[in-house]
């Protein structure tokens, strides 16, 4: 499983690091999460520069996609030409959108009249986009996922991991990487919450 992190200039660094770092838990069964850029270099929020693993034109051959959230998604959302170069394929990829990345599902046409989560900060901007926003931390809908709030990357990353591997992997996962004495109650929580969402589809494994 090949998954781009979209990182823009200007990203949140939980959205990005939080969900790779999880999901690449499972690097030693082939599954590889990049950090995926327009430019070389992006900056996030908070001044911390990287290097990209992958160019943004990786988005569309990758088996999995998240788009994180960002100081200036607002104006990537406005910029048709940038829009025109993430090119996503809900029938065969997974694709998870995080506070403000869900502005940019939703004007990719990729959200349409189903109800999604984001981040309060956005909310307003994505209910303009005429996307109905709910009150939660997570929803999916087949193979696209929303989630809010910025600790939210765990669900995006637990439901990828559930849907392209199992539920198993999933929960070894979030296990590893949640706090000590609160392993089992943390995994507990956040496979409660995808869980419902995956009753109705199949695991992709």
């Amino acid at each position: 499983m090949q998954i781009a992190v979209l990182t823009f200039d200007g990203f949140n660094e939980l959205d990005s690091f939080v969900a790779a770092t999880i999901l690449n838990r499972m690097r030693s069964q082939g599954w590889a999460a990049h950090i995926t850029c327009p430019t070389e270099e992006v900056t996030s929020l908070n001044g911390v520069t990287v290097r990209r693993q992958r160019p943004l034109s990786f988005a569309a051959e990758a088996d999995a996609v998240i788009l994180g959230s960002g100081s200036k998604t607002r104006e990537i959302a406005a910029d048709a030409e940038m829009l025109s170069q993430i090119e996503l394929d809900p029938s065969r990829q997974l694709i998870g959108a995080q506070c403000s990345g869900t502005l940019l599902l939703a004007r990719l046409g990729l959200i349409g009249a189903l109800p999604a989560c984001t981040d309060l900060t956005t909310k307003p901007w994505v209910i303009e986009a005429g996307v109905e926003v709910l009150d939660a931390p997570f929803v999916a809908h087949g193979n696209v996922a929303t989630a809010g709030g910025c600790l939210a990357s765990q669900y995006l990353a637990a439901w990828i991991l559930a849907r392209g591997g199992s539920l198993a992997a999933a929960r070894e996962a979030i296990h590893y990487v949640a706090p000590v004495g609160e392993k089992d109650a943390t995994v507990t929580r956040i496979l409660g919450v995808v869980a419902p969402f995956l009753a109705d589809v199949a695991i992709l494994a």
